[in-house]
This record gives C-alpha cells, sequence and structure tokens, in this order.
C-alpha cells in the first residue's frame, strides 16, 4: 500500500499493481549447453528432479501507473525470451511476451468460458521476435534471499557475477570434472 492521496471524492489509497510474476518451466534442455535468458539476464534454472526439466521465477515492472511504488524504475515489457546455445554463442529460439494484448484489444468483460480465456493467453506469446544472432549472455549468481527467481527490477550486482545462472543436474564431483576439461 502507497499513502493516502487527495481524491476527486476525497482521499484515496493506492496499490502499486505494476509488479507481475512469471513461472517458467523448461524441458529437454542441455543443461551444460543452453541458457535461457528474458531480455538478454540468465534466468536462475533449478532442475526439478526430472531429467532435462527445470523452472525458474520471473518478477518485473508490466506497467506504469500513475501513483506507484517504484517510479524510477522502467517497464520491462514486452519480455523476450532466448535459447541460448553457449556453444556457438547464438539463440537458437524464443519467444515474446506481452502483458496485454499487442494489437490493443482489451476486452471489456470477463471470459465466458475456459477456451476464451485460453485463447486471450495464447495471443499474448508470440513464437517470434526472440533476438537473432550472436548473443552474449552475461552471468549472474543468484540471489540469496529468493535463489530461484529473476528480479527485472534489480540491476546484476557485483557480489553476483562470476557463478553460472543455470543449475546443473550433475553432482558437484562431475561439475569439476567438466570444468576441468
Amino acid at each position: 500500500m502507497l499513502g493516502e492521496e487527495v481524491g476527486a471524492g476525497g482521499k484515496a489509497r493506492y496499490v502499486d499493481s505494476s509488479v507481475e510474476r512469471m513461472q517458467v518451466k523448461l524441458r529437454h534442455m542441455n543443461d551444460t549447453r543452453h541458457v535461457l535468458t528474458c531480455n538478454g539476464r540468465p534466468l536462475p534454472l533449478s532442475p526439478t528432479g526430472v531429467r532435462g526439466e527445470y523452472v525458474a521465477g520471473l518478477r518485473y515492472r508490466a506497467w506504469r501507473p500513475p501513483s506507484g511504488l517504484h517510479p524510477t524504475i522502467d517497464v520491462h515489457t514486452p519480455l523476450v525470451f532466448d535459447l541460448v546455445d553457449t556453444w556457438s554463442g547464438r539463440s537458437v529460439g524464443g519467444c515474446t511476451y506481452h502483458v496485454s494484448h499487442p494489437g490493443g484489444l482489451n476486452s471489456e468483460r470477463f471470459p465466458i468460458n475456459a477456451n476464451e480465456a485460453e485463447s486471450r493467453r495464447v495471443s499474448r506469446f508470440w513464437n517470434h521476435g526472440h533476438t537473432p544472432g550472436q548473443m552474449h549472455v552475461r552471468r549472474e549468481g543468484r540471489n540469496p534471499d529468493y535463489p530461484l527467481t529473476l528480479d527485472l527490477r534489480r540491476a546484476p550486482e557485483a557480489w553476483m557475477e562470476g557463478v553460472a545462472g543455470v543449475a546443473s543436474e550433475a553432482s558437484p564431483a562431475e561439475q569439476a570434472a567438466q570444468s576441468q576439461q
């Protein structure tokens, strides 16, 4: 809750609802070769226990309200996801996510059934628009307070540099052997 502000009908108490969270699930990924990025920053993927399956959280500023908690933080949308092949340094695929319909079609009513709700969600994802060509991914460590979430509102800090952004299914001994090769 922000504070009280004077409105047309008296005082109003605003809540900053401009920050949203998304959960990402990735299947069939080779953790020694690929990195998933959002707007150029690596997501802190963690294995789920199923071979090749990883999850991560993403927190971002979706829109700019006239009165908000973070007035200096810009909007992060659209979110551009890239699956980067670290061996070639290129994005091999990805998608773009828009918070609202990219064509500006905003519904005035709630969806009438699950099919309409699903079609609204699908229209916000584009299977194109990811980063073409060479990509340099700067490694970031995990935030110790939220190790499974990338918070786009926060800039990468010096204490976060140097640690890989993707967890591995390999044991620490296997990871050490891979790094010596």
